[in-house]
């Protein structure tokens, strides 16, 4: 295990870091507790995702990049201590079971730490966008997941979606790349509902459409190959009506998905996070009819940050007392 800073002389007060941890790889980065917005005074990105195992994720991989990078932090800002720590991972919630057994005691022991929040990647993100107030955020990517809260014990959080790409993320990344597939592969075919602009675009990307299939199911990586299709239908949105309507119909399911979570009160705040709002209006325009139509009592506001930035904020919050959001043995476990 790493040198321990836990009898480091003379720390600097209020340093936290943050963690956040998904399919493309894992960043940290260290602030200071005492600023409201925990703005990042440096940070680390590697591009290993962590793995899994019998057990779930496997916390001895992210330990492996965790610590180290960390400690390369602490001395670049002068952080001898650290006040508190957030690590939001992907998964968290179904595949966290190593993670919630390992790492408190190894973070204690590495770098003196007590204070300690275990979130899922939906919490960072909630918090990353709409901090500590009540509301709703869904954050969509490769996958989705929709989360919301009125800050209340009895309400505690509300979930939607994040059931992976074969049960679920409707409207994601994924699920709009093999729905746009689909209608390529229905134009090959001469099915009713296919699509020859994005049969067009899917033979010039990965070449005849017979030989798809044996490309894409072997690969491991295969979800995130169906979501980098997902920019090719919003090129086609906007001259082809099958493109269009897939959009139109992922569109709905986001909204849907933050319905599921609103809290009810009216003015309840709502935001997308997430790099599938990349694709820019042929999905932010649909996004904001179905928002009006399903949730005319709600408002939206733009998320204020990132999931990292969330991670940051949670350690913040615990560290100087002023934790706000539910807890929860699986979404959000603290421990003090």
């Amino acid at each position: 295990m790493a040198e321990s800073w836990s009898g480091a002389a003379g720390p600097a007060p209020g340093h936290v870091l943050g963690v956040d941890s998904g399919g493309s790889g894992l960043r940290i980065a260290v602030a200071r507790a005492d600023e409201g917005d925990a703005r990042p005074l440096a940070s680390h990105t590697s591009q290993e995702p962590i793995g899994t195992g019998p057990n779930g994720m496997d916390a001895h991989q992210l330990l492996k990049q965790l610590v180290p990078a960390a400690q390369d932090l602490m001395r670049d800002t002068g952080a001898r201590q650290l006040a508190a720590v957030c690590v939001g991972a992907a998964g968290m919630a179904s595949l966290g079971t190593e993670l919630r057994a390992e790492l408190p005691g190894a973070l204690a022991e590495a770098f003196g730490v007590r204070r300690l929040a275990l979130a899922a990647d939906a919490v960072t993100a909630y918090a990353g966008a709409l901090g500590q107030t009540p509301g709703a955020v869904v954050a969509v990517g490769t996958g989705v997941i929709a989360t919301g809260t009125d800050l209340t014990a009895a309400g505690g959080w509300r979930r939607a979606d994040g059931w992976g790409h074969l049960l679920g993320d409707c409207g994601s990344g994924a699920w709009i790349g093999r729905a746009g597939l689909e209608a390529a592969l229905r134009a090959h075919d001469g099915r009713t509902g296919g699509s020859a602009a994005l049969l067009a675009r899917m033979e010039a990307l990965w070449g005849p459409a017979a030989e798809l299939p044996g490309m894409l199911y072997p690969r491991a990586d295969r979800t995130a190959l169906l979501a980098s299709f997902a920019p090719e239908v919003a090129v086609c949105a906007g001259h082809d009506p099958v493109a269009a309507d897939i959009l139109n119909r992922a569109a709905r399911h986001l909204v849907e998905a933050a319905a599921a979570v609103c809290p009810t009160a009216d003015g309840s705040v709502v935001a997308f996070t997430g790099g599938l709002l990349h694709l820019g209006e042929p999905l932010l325009a649909p996004l904001r009819r179905a928002f009006d139509e399903l949730l005319p009592h709600a408002r939206r506001v733009e998320a204020e940050g990132d999931p990292l930035g969330g991670a940051l904020r949670v350690a913040a919050a615990l560290a100087t007392g002023r934790l706000l959001l539910p807890t929860d043995e699986k979404l959000l476990r603290v421990t003090r």
